[in-house]
């Protein structure tokens, strides 16, 4: 699957998030750490900063290549410094079939909507699953679809579902979107295991999610990850161990340290100005970063210099 990193806080140089940590997001394109393949299909980032010169539009850099053999990286992003940023690296599959092009590199950026998304996950059949889950697609955001992939049609299915922008309405959207697909897939007969592990992010926000449905279209999946992923990849339950494993936060302060390549400490909420959701932790070392599992939403916001975290539990 995708890996996926959203940050917000004070405005800090990009390189400390997508370059310099052990684990940072280029180098999960390499070797992740909860993920057997190379990451080859592409990557981006939309980013929010105040000494943009459009500070009030995101900054979409998306490149339809591996983010390690992007020589482009180390010359852009040195020299930008972001208070809110969604980044992804794309996995597809192995396969002539995949279609390697800008339009499709997360993240998906429309007009008419603050929300920009990432998605670390799958939804098999998704274009034929269109003909039930057309009809709740506003024209507005079908006619900027650029792309081929199932994450912008998620995208544009999620933000017609949206009536406004506040936590519960996200969240209700949310839970919408997952009993409309599970429908569509009883409908026509097409079950499947579908991952929708997604960041949603605006200026200081981030909505995290961790959903998704079981290989016979079921809404409530159950097992534990860890030993389902023992099976190895290519069976169903080592399939099931990815929809399941839960995603990552933390909740801490940027401590730039010349003396090392991580420039975040873990602290109390009550202390943090900086937080982060991700598909995986940005160090070797997952002290500090706590979990969101299979079936949560989280919503981090930037308020006046300090984070507030909510964890619910989707109903779907």
């Amino acid at each position: 699957m995708c890996r996926v990193l959203a940050y917000i806080g004070p405005e800090i140089p990009l390189e400390d998030l997508l370059l310099t940590p052990s684990n940072s997001l280029v180098n999960q394109a390499l070797d992740p750490e909860h993920y057997p393949d190379l990451h080859l299909a592409g990557w981006g980032f939309g980013a929010w900063g105040e000494h943009l010169l459009k500070p009030e539009d995101p900054f979409l850099y998306r490149r339809p290549m591996a983010a390690f053999y992007d020589d482009n990286a180390t010359r852009i992003i040195p020299s930008l410094q972001v208070s809110t940023m969604l980044g992804h690296v794309r996995a597809a599959a192995y396969d002539s079939q995949a279609v390697i092009v800008d339009e499709n590199c997360h993240p998906f950026s429309f007009d008419e909507t603050p929300w920009i998304l990432a998605q670390n996950g799958d939804l098999p059949g998704w274009m034929l699953l269109q003909r039930e889950l057309l009809q709740h697609c506003e024209d507005r955001y079908l006619q900027q679809m650029r792309g081929t992939t199932d994450t912008e049609f998620l995208y544009v299915l999620l933000l017609s579902l949206l009536e406004g922008d506040s936590d519960e309405h996200v969240q209700r959207a949310v839970e919408t979107m997952v009993g409309l697909v599970a429908q569509a897939m009883a409908d026509l007969d097409l079950p499947a295991l579908a991952k929708m592990k997604m960041a949603l992010v605006s200026p200081n926000r981030i909505i995290g999610f961790n959903v998704g449905l079981g290989h016979h279209g079921e809404t409530d999946p159950a097992g534990d990850w860890k030993k389902l992923r023992e099976s190895g990849p290519g069976t169903d339950d080592y399939a099931l161990s990815m929809l399941l494993e839960p995603m990552y936060m933390l909740m801490g302060r940027h401590v730039p340290d010349e003396a090392q390549d991580y420039d975040f400490e873990a602290c109390d909420e009550d202390e943090a100005t900086v937080a982060m959701f991700a598909s995986e932790p940005l160090t070797d070392d997952e002290t500090g970063w706590s979990t969101v599992e299979f079936g949560e939403i989280v919503f981090l916001e930037n308020k006046g210099g300090r984070v507030t975290r909510r964890v619910g539990r989707l109903s779907v």
